[in-house]
């Protein structure tokens, strides 16, 4: 488990180890601030890490309460002149930043919610610089199935396994959920290409209480273990997929 030199604070747990672990890579592989761009980002537990490790972060969410806990954190952190806070939606996100101003986007969580998926998905390969990366972490359909099934609403999981979108219903608070090729697609035809999949949550959310608490390195090291490896990958609560805009070539 990592912790903010800054505050003292974990924030790397079972539930974003593998997250956390392509991230790392990515600003290894970079070597310098970055100009980062987190979408729905809340109230900041990936934006404040990163620009406590010296990049700039710009948050954008609809929810102005979740700004404001982003700032007052940002501040207690030390960090409040690398953090932005931006109120919108992603919908809007075309219409919010400037096309190929960021060199890594955090999109976690969002395209389940949004009405257009595929706009978002257009707007953040635009707002990339060539070169610049994505981390888009979605919902994932096999898990749910399975966890309604495993709890006796078989005819939630059934609408899920026929359902288009990967719904339980009407009553369902995601709009859609996805499988790996399904949201590999979909960044595909906006013009990045998928270097990476990865589960998360794969066991973290089966685990009791108590194990989690007893040996946390454990469980973080084993959900990092499985969460490139399918099948256990396919049925992890969310999905995350790595994503780059080509650089330009010159002839």
């Amino acid at each position: 488990m990592e912790t903010s030199t800054r505050t003292g604070r974990p924030h790397v747990t079972a539930r974003t180890a593998a997250v956390w672990a392509v991230l790392r890579r990515e600003l290894e592989r970079q070597g310098r601030e970055l100009t980062v761009l987190d979408v729905g980002g809340g109230t900041g537990g990936f934006a404040v890490p990163l620009a406590e490790a010296g990049h700039t972060v710009t948050v954008i969410d609809s929810s102005p309460d979740a700004l404001a806990s982003l700032t007052r954190r940002a501040a207690e952190a030390g960090v409040a002149g690398r953090v932005r806070a931006v109120q919108g939606d992603g919908d809007a996100l075309a219409s919010l930043v400037e096309p190929g101003s960021a060199d890594l986007i955090l999109c976690h969580s969002v395209l389940e919610v949004v009405d257009e998926p595929a706009g978002v998905v257009a707007a953040i390969a635009a707002a990339l610089r060539p070169g610049g990366a994505a981390s888009v972490l979605v919902a994932s359909r096999a898990a749910a199935i399975l966890g309604r099934a495993v709890n006796g609403h078989l005819k939630a999981a059934a609408a899920l396994v026929t359902d288009p979108a990967g719904r339980a219903g009407p009553r369902d608070t995601l709009l859609r959920r996805y499988d790996a090729a399904g949201a590999g697609d979909l960044l595909t035809a906006a013009g990045l290409q998928v270097e990476e999949t990865h589960g998360v949550r794969v066991i973290a959310d089966l685990l009791p209480a108590i194990v989690l608490e007893e040996d946390p390195q454990a469980v973080l090291e084993l959900e990092l273990e499985l969460s490139a490896r399918p099948p256990f990958r396919d049925v992890a609560s969310q999905l995350h997929l790595f994503a780059r805009r080509p650089a330009v070539t010159r002839p």
